[in-house]
């Protein structure tokens, strides 16, 4: 393999051209040192509309043509999951680096034999965890390595919420038993929670001790009649440091977005929404002064972060694809530089088997409550048929 080259143009492949990808080209095309010289689909119209869209003439139906003309240096998939592990494979085995839309892989043994490959082929591949490189994110994690928490942090809370919009949407999964969500172990909630649990990820450690999720569907979605996908969901975990976890998935908390971190001596909250993050260094107060203080301190982080957000505005430095951009070019100038990808492997891994573990835990436990209701109906059923033979007699 080649000597990693930190000026060298890199030829960038786009394969699944849905509405993603257009975000994809967005940023690439910001990112100095990156050409997108191809775009890939197995439909086509959606390789050439978004070529005509952008300006990229090589537009393919067929990847390993699109591999072999095209010899692009890193792949970008963002394709449904199911693919995304013999499509990664594939252009792993051609020699590109690949980047991988979320969900990483279906299940936490499929991101493991990609890594593996990857590394056997000296190559590189990252998963699209983008809210993890907002401006935020970058400023917590300078905040935890200069010890604002007094430590590691002792526990955590993940929130994310995901707006279904027009009830159409969930109707479309409904209606079609063929539909890619469908299909997934986890349904819906496979296709996005990945982003909140790889916040957990980042500061769990890989053994980890408990786990429990419970999941329900909102009163929106049972309107639709969709018993099997859930859209509430609930876990905790706990690792072998004892450091603890709580994750939070909803479709009716409206914009609600954030990761809470608490160490021994103070706490972080990171606002996705507002793009900010409130800082509070535990300190007690004398007398009534603990009914006046805390509320200033908290008004001077929220002060703090409109300054901050007016200014990056003002300069032109407020995107809101920032986090999309940020990890790209990390991942990009990681590969000119033969340095590590942005995202450890470890916290792939240990993202995918938490997700593993919650979707085996919920559906199982929604397959035995679905039996338990059966069971209860027959045996009402069967209790009216006794109680009518006993009248008739």
């Amino acid at each position: 393999m080649a000597k990693p080259d930190q000026y060298k143009t890199l030829r960038v492949a786009i394969v699944g051209c849905g509405k993603i990808a257009d975000q994809h080209v967005d940023a690439i095309r910001r990112i100095p040192g990156s050409n997108i010289v191809a775009l890939c689909d197995l439909e086509p119209l959606m390789a050439r509309q978004l070529g005509e869209r952008f300006g990229i003439l090589q537009c393919f139906s067929d990847l390993p043509r699109m591999l072999e003309a095209a010899s692009p240096d890193v792949v970008h998939i963002t394709t449904p999951p199911q693919s995304h592990y013999t499509v990664a494979r594939e252009c792993l085995d051609s020699g590109a680096h690949v980047y991988i839309e979320k969900p990483f892989t279906v299940t936490a043994g499929e991101a493991d034999a990609l890594i593996q490959l990857a590394n056997r082929h000296s190559l590189s591949v990252t998963a699209g965890h983008n809210l993890q490189f907002t401006p935020e994110m970058l400023e917590m994690r300078r905040l935890v390595d200069e010890s604002f928490l007094g430590g590691r942090p002792v526990h955590l809370e993940s929130y994310f919420s995901y707006d279904l919009g027009d009830a159409s949407y969930a109707k479309g999964l409904l209606g079609n038993q063929n539909h890619w969500v469908r299909k997934l172990p986890g349904q819906l909630l496979h296709n996005i929670i990945s982003h909140g649990v790889a916040k957990l990820s980042e500061f769990l450690d890989d053994d980890l001790v408990d786990i429990f999720a419970v999941a329900d569907q909102s009163p929106r979605l049972k309107t639709v009649d969709g018993e099997r996908i859930l859209d509430e969901l609930r876990v905790l975990i706990r690792d072998k440091n004892g450091t603890t976890g709580f994750f939070c998935f909803s479709t009716q908390l409206k914009g609600l977005n954030q990761l809470h971190l608490h160490g021994p001596t103070g706490s972080i909250t990171i606002d996705h929404s507002s793009g900010s993050i409130i800082r509070n260094k535990h300190q007690s107060d004398k007398s009534y002064l603990t009914y006046f203080l805390p509320p200033l301190r908290a008004a001077r982080e929220h002060l703090r972060n409109a300054r901050i957000n007016i200014t990056n505005f003002v300069g032109q430095r407020l995107h809101q694809d920032f986090g999309m951009k940020e990890l790209i070019e990390r991942f990009h100038n990681s590969i000119r530089k033969g340095s590590p990808p942005p995202i450890p492997y470890r916290e792939i891994i240990l993202t995918a088997r938490i997700m593993d573990e919650i979707f085996s835990q919920i559906y199982r436990d929604r397959g035995r409550q679905a039996e338990d209701r059966r069971q209860t109906t027959d045996n009402i059923k069967q209790s009216e048929a006794n109680v009518s033979l006993v009248t008739c007699h």
